[in-house]
């Protein structure tokens, strides 16, 4: 059973990832599983279409917005090499 405020902070990540451009991940958790149509009226959508940034650049904003957990697993991520692309792991 998830209680309230886990069920506010995993639609907070959710968010997140839509803002930076995300969706693919954040789409495929059940809890945005109904209304994943929606994206396409979401501005963030449409602004990253238009401007768009490395998806290296949006895991490493994305990790910096969600918090110092999420950045030192993004640092600790950056010392496997073997696990991620170099550039990924450059970024991080």
């Amino acid at each position: 059973m998830i209680n309230p405020y886990q069920g506010f902070r995993i639609l907070h990540i959710n968010l997140v990832l839509l803002r930076h451009g995300l969706d693919e991940i954040a789409l495929t958790t059940k809890l945005l599983w109904p209304i994943r149509f929606l994206k396409f009226l979401s501005p963030w959508y449409w602004q990253r279409h238009r401007n768009p940034t490395p998806w290296t650049t949006r895991i490493r904003r994305c990790l910096e917005e969600l918090g110092p957990i999420f950045v030192k697993f993004g640092q600790l991520l950056s010392t496997r090499r073997d696990l991620l692309p170099p550039e990924l792991a450059d970024e991080l």
